[in-house]
């Protein structure tokens, strides 16, 4: 997550943890997908994708690239393409983009895309976003980023599986799911603006984004709790903080923490994700956050101190609600301003 400098601003059985009941027509298809999410996979690509050998994953960085590179073969081994207009997993985003937003000294970049395509409404977009870029390396010293956001990127591939899982079933979403990768967040959501600039959807088709960042920790406040930060859920849409809460009492059942949910809170976390590049454009959106932690921006923040349950559940519920919204017979609304 950007750092803030100046503080400005019916099988309805609950089986096990992690088990999600539910009540729609597409219960087998949804539980078959939903135990496809995995607390050992989420730590086997985390282990890789906040790596050493990543060096921090820094904007345009060849460890960024390496990072790219594994997600783009894990995509391909489950047989996830990209967006046909595209041609490719990769979106550049130009030194010359970043540099007019402050981001002098960065070279090109690029966000990545894999595409699951709607059954009925293909044209209806659900966006499942988390940018993968952390803060590099300084004085020698590996940035890992594990939490921030190697947990929301892992997480979106994760949830990319599961979605791929159903499709192979001859059970995938009606509306069609982006599983979009930013690049440039912590240096001012660089990827997230130039996707928002040049959508390889038209934003206009786009129904929601689920933007996850930082799922893997717990902050002192909530020490302990089985709960996560939903942030921006009703800003625009009456149904989707409603959508959110439903999917949540089908699944884990997590408190959930609307705290940061106020565009006037002094943190200001409303504005510090990707998802504010689609909000700005009358987008509906929640942000899925575990707030701010002890290794936030430090070196320490390394996949050991992960909380793998913790993730898989906060991981589970962001596809729950994910499923619910790419499935239903009609498209959100948006109905505020």
């Amino acid at each position: 997550m950007i750092k803030l400098l100046i503080p400005i601003f019916s099988i309805a059985l609950l089986v096990s943890c992690g088990t999600a009941k539910n009540s729609s027509k597409y219960d087998k298809a949804f539980l078959s997908a939903y135990k496809e999410i995995k607390s050992s996979d989420l730590k086997k690509n985390l282990y890789v994708i906040a790596s050493d050998e990543m060096e921090g994953r820094d904007t345009g960085s060849p460890g960024q690239k390496r990072a790219g590179a594994y997600m783009v073969n894990y995509y391909k081994n489950l047989g996830i393409s990209y967006p046909k207009a595209l041609g490719s997993y990769y979106q550049k985003v130009p030194s010359d983009f970043m540099k007019k937003f402050g981001g002098s000294t960065l070279p090109d970049s690029e966000n990545i895309l894999a595409f699951v395509e709607g059954s009925e409404k293909p044209e209806e977009i659900v966006v499942v976003s988390a940018h993968y870029d952390h803060v590099g390396t300084k004085n020698g010293v590996v940035y890992n980023g594990a939490d921030d956001d190697g947990s929301g990127t892992v997480a979106v591939m994760e949830i990319a599986k599961a979605f791929q899982s159903a499709k192979k079933a001859g059970k995938g979403p009606k509306r069609s799911v982006l599983f979009l990768h930013v690049t440039g967040e912590e240096h001012g959501l660089f990827g997230s603006a130039y996707y928002a600039e040049n959508p390889v959807f038209p934003l206009a088709n786009t129904v929601v984004d689920l933007n996850i960042d930082m799922i893997g920790r717990d902050d002192p406040e909530n020490r302990g709790k089985q709960y996560v930060y939903v942030i921006g859920s009703e800003m625009l849409s009456s149904q989707l903080k409603v959508l959110n809460e439903e999917a949540n009492k089908k699944t884990n059942n997590l408190e959930l923490n609307y705290k940061y949910d106020d565009p006037a809170d002094p943190q200001r976390l409303y504005y510090r994700s990707d998802h504010y590049n689609f909000a700005k454009n009358n987008v509906p959106v929640a942000f899925f956050f575990d707030g701010i932690h002890e290794d936030y921006h430090k070196p320490t923040d390394d996949p050991e101190k992960i909380d793998y349950e913790l993730l898989t559940k906060r991981t589970q519920l962001v596809f729950a609600t994910a499923w619910e919204i790419a499935n239903r017979p009609e498209r959100i609304v948006v109905d505020k301003k």
